[in-house]
């Protein structure tokens, strides 16, 4: 059984990564690229799915921590008969990943034991294990080729590759696991202790840019850290998380695959690397944004993969029982094709932020932009699946049409600040239609609040958002009053629900956790109501469920005190990001992207 998922670390090398639990067992890891089918996907299953355990042999007391501003992750184990450190690490070595563990003995005499099980297909393929040139392992299964590389002897039993040894004080005991395609010649051995130095020098020095947010500084750089490994260094697309199905809910149906890139999480990502000093970065995720939606607007997709690949075939695996029995295990992604409006918003959103940092000149992009704009046009109107990828009926969701109004507004400024060319009469009204209606059907008089979506009673915390993207000032009575009932209704054990799943029809199983950009979107809100105490409350208590590396998942059971849904998450880190800087900075992120021209008599 897999551990509890605040139990693992995450270590990469922005390619791919691992999870390695506490008790020194990588239960994730996928060969390539983290859309890769996994070789170890314990964590999906049991360990005859493939898990790599390094451990002692007797009890042992369980510490770790990343080495300062680094992805190096070191566990502590304290026996009766001495301590070590497990080392982990993926070197950043080149086209193909490594990863490297080394056992230093800190006192003592420790006897250690490892268990390499190796699954190719995500824990489907027993591989052909041999033993070639000076003790290497090679394991091989079509495509996918491992190489084992250490000192210690290892021998198969049971189809599983094992191994005693004793580490003494002093003592570090290496091992290396290479992954290459199987056609290719075996690479050469490296020095394991030289790519720990090279490593730790990278991490430390890409960590040193990273802008002071105050009190929250450690928490703002370890996020940084986080998002920096869940990019995949070839594009700068940025993965929303490196897991696939771990479950919304324990024991439940809400398990998706996270490992593309999502639109949605554009303009939050370029502004949060910005007031984090990451401009390269923020660059790097524009120019793939650029490449990914290049092409008709009408086949605009609300996710890619990290390449900008359109085809994510969502397909169910059997074989696998799930995260604590949470099934069915899901690869690939059918939200993919689904009409979801508020990605032209955030595409004009993120555009708009990055002309104004001087990240792109002023055209780069706009034919494009012109060219979704005007498919937007004639399709503003229709039903979607809204922001949480609904899988039901097609619906008017109020978030998905204000974000329709940021597309008209963000084009509208970039052309009257920047000299772009475009028809600025046909979007002013646009825009004021847009508002005219989302004001009319999306707001309930009887609740004082804007609803999830026209005709509807239920709320959302999407709704949140209306101020913080400009849409109306927080001034506004509507704008208090939708605050007042998500307060009221979605807020609870003090974490902001997503919706309420026993009300709301989503066409899956009710129950959930608290879906933790929520909480983060509500401090936001307080800071521009001005309630900077409320703000930090919330925070605060946002940041106690971090597990001690600093982690955050999608979601968090507050009944269960866990932690669920995909891990880390890139949204819940980028979230966290941007609210330590708007609670710590004058200039801060919800500010500048709210501002907006409220000069309008209608709104």
């Amino acid at each position: 059984m897999a551990a509890r998922i605040e139990d693992y670390g995450l270590i990469g090398d922005c390619r791919t990564a691992a999870l390695v639990g506490r008790d020194g067992s990588i239960d994730w890891f996928c060969c390539r690229r983290f859309d890769s089918e996994a070789c170890f996907a314990a964590l999906l299953g049991s360990r005859e799915h493939g898990r790599w355990l390094i451990a002692p042999q007797g009890e042992a007391r369980i510490t770790r921590h990343y080495r300062p501003d680094t992805l190096v992750l070191e566990t502590n184990f304290e026996t009766a008969d001495g301590a070590v450190t497990l080392i982990d690490f993926m070197p950043m070595r080149g086209r193909h990943s490594s990863i490297v563990r080394l056992v230093k003995g800190i006192s003592g005499k420790v006897r250690m034991r490892t268990e390499l099980i190796l699954r190719f297909g995500y824990g489907a393929i027993v591989p052909w294990v041999t033993r070639v040139e000076n003790g290497t392992l090679r394991a091989i299964a079509g495509p996918d080729m491992v190489l084992v590389r250490s000192p210690v002897h290892l021998r198969g039993k049971d189809m599983t590759t094992v191994g005693e040894f004793t580490v003494d004080q002093d003592e570090t005991v290496p091992f290396v696991l290479n992954t290459l395609p199987s056609h290719r010649p075996l690479d050469e051995p490296f020095d394991p202790m030289r790519a720990l130095a090279d490593t730790e020098t990278f991490w430390r020095d890409w960590s040193a840019k990273c802008r002071p947010a105050g009190s929250w500084s450690d928490a703002v750089k370890r996020s940084m850290i986080t998002l920096k490994a869940l990019t995949y260094a070839p594009t700068g697309g940025m993965v929303a998380a490196p897991t696939s199905s771990l479950p919304e809910c324990l024991g439940g149906t809400r398990n998706w695959d996270y490992r593309f890139c999502w639109l949605r999480d554009a303009t939050l990502v370029l502004l949060g690397a910005m007031h984090a000093g990451y401009f390269e970065e923020a660059q790097a995720w524009r120019e793939w944004l650029l490449r990914a939606v290049a092409g008709s607007p009408r086949q605009l997709q609300i996710m890619y993969g990290i390449a900008g690949e359109r085809r994510l075939a969502e397909w169910e695996a059997p074989w696998l029982p799930g995260y604590e029995q949470s099934a069915p295990v899901r690869f690939g992604n059918a939200a993919h094709g689904q009409l979801q409006l508020d990605v032209f918003g955030e595409i004009m959103d993120v555009h708009h932020q990055a002309r104004r940092a001087g990240l792109s000149t002023n055209e780069s992009g706009w034919e494009m932009q012109l060219a979704a704009l005007d498919h937007l046009k004639k399709i503003w109107r229709k039903p979607d699946h809204g922001i949480w990828e609904n899988r039901g009926e097609p619906q008017h969701f109020t978030h998905s049409k204000v974000m329709a109004w940021v597309a008209f507004d963000r084009a509208i400024k970039s052309a009257e600040m920047f000299g772009l060319e475009g028809p600025l009469d046909d979007w002013r009204k646009l825009r004021e239609e847009i508002c005219d209606e989302v004001c009319k059907c999306g707001f309930d008089g009887e609740q004082e609040s804007f609803v999830q979506a026209y005709k509807s009673k239920h709320l959302d915390a999407s709704l949140l958002l209306i101020p913080l993207v400009g849409f109306l000032p927080i001034s506004d009575p509507r704008v208090k009053g939708t605050i007042a009932a998500v307060e009221k209704r979605l807020l609870r054990d003090g974490f902001v629900m997503r919706y309420d799943t026993n009300e709301v029809d989503d066409t899956l199983p009710a129950g959930e956790g608290a879906f933790l950009a929520c909480s983060f979107w509500l401090s936001d809100a307080y800071t521009l109501q001005s309630r900077a105490a409320d703000a930090e409350r919330i925070f605060r208590r946002l940041l106690s469920l971090r597990n001690e590396l600093g982690l955050l998942s999608e979601e968090y059971d507050p009944r269960a005190k866990r932690l669920v849904g995909n891990f880390p998450q890139a949204f819940s880190h980028v979230a966290l990001i941007n609210c330590a800087y708007n609670l710590s900075r004058e200039e801060k992120p919800v500010e500048r992207r709210a501002q907006a021209d409220y000069s309008s008599p209608k709104r």
